[in-house]
């Protein structure tokens, strides 16, 4: 008997070698910060996408996958809007490769003083707010948006995620900084305007890592690529930042998961307030770990501290 031919969305490799030479350059700067491998990697996939969107690789070399969810892939910010232009992957990744390339401009080795401070707002800030007006006013195709509330109230999975959270990151996250002494790769807080700038160095990165690898990042995947993909590139560039900005030694075992879960709750919350609320969660249990790490006597409240 004759299998059923499978009609869902297919994935062509040419696209799938442009994206991955595109995300793979995160690596290549963060992890190993070799700026021309970086550089180099990003040429290839643009070249790559540029003939993906040529036709470079037609129907008979796809490779098919199972039906998605169609508002997905087109996202469904842009079918709200209307967007004017079909999705071109070379438009989208060279918005990734642009964003990434602006974070480059600065180490993200973290500092306190105010002048770090200054270039990690202005960086940082960039990466997302240059590919989004590129993307509204020159391409005007609305690829990137912010859909803060999602449309749909809290429920019962919304918070026991957030109550998981608070007990997970209490758990794990003091032994991972503590046992492994990550949290050196931190400055030493001893003083209440160096915790307070701490306070809001975390919450600030963490608010713009939402804002960049999942409505940016992301979602620009997503015009192309089923979830799974997409959110398993965009967790590449995630966790590739997360390494340089101190999440070392077996740091990838807890930020591999979290970039990826980070990725589904936003798929099927289709909102960046509940996506920043877990995130900002988790950034003040790390936040009050650093502080606890070096200055033992402020928030003794973790039963895993070693």
């Amino acid at each position: 008997m004759k299998q059923p031919l499978r009609s869902g969305p297919t994935v062509k490799p040419w696209h799938v070698i442009a994206a991955s030479l595109t995300v793979l350059s995160a690596p290549a700067f963060f992890v190993f910060e070799d700026l021309l491998a970086g550089v180099v990697l990003l040429v290839l996939g643009l070249a790559a996408a540029w003939y993906a969107d040529r036709g470079g690789c037609d129907e008979a070399c796809s490779i098919p996958l199972d039906a998605d969810d169609r508002s997905l892939r087109g996202g469904r910010a842009a079918a709200t809007i209307g967007a004017p232009r079909t999705p071109s992957l070379l438009r989208d990744l060279f918005l990734i490769a642009l964003g990434l390339g602006i974070v480059r401009t600065i180490p993200l080795a973290a500092h306190l003083d105010t002048l770090s401070m200054v270039k990690f707002t202005f960086a940082l800030g960039g990466a997302v707010a240059v590919p989004y007006v590129l993307s509204r006013f020159v391409f005007r195709d609305r690829a990137i948006a912010f859909p803060w509330r999602g449309g749909d109230r809290w429920g019962r999975f919304h918070w026991v995620w957030l109550a998981s959270v608070i007990v997970l990151g209490w758990l794990i996250l003091p032994w991972y900084f503590i046992s492994s002494g990550v949290y050196r790769n931190w400055p030493v807080v001893d003083s209440p305007d160096l915790i307070a700038r701490l306070f809001v160095g975390v919450g600030a990165v963490g608010i713009w890592d939402e804002l960049f690898f999942v409505c940016t990042v992301f979602v620009l995947l997503l015009r192309h690529f089923p979830a799974w993909l997409a959110n398993a590139l965009q967790a590449v560039v995630f966790v590739s930042f997360l390494w340089e900005l101190g999440y070392r030694a077996w740091g990838p075992l807890l930020t591999i998961p979290f970039a990826l879960v980070q990725g589904m709750i936003f798929l099927r919350t289709r909102s960046l307030g509940y996506v920043v609320t877990v995130h900002l969660i988790f950034d003040a249990v790390v936040f009050a770990v650093l502080v606890h790490a070096h200055n033992p006597a402020l928030f003794d409240v973790f039963p895993t501290a070693p």
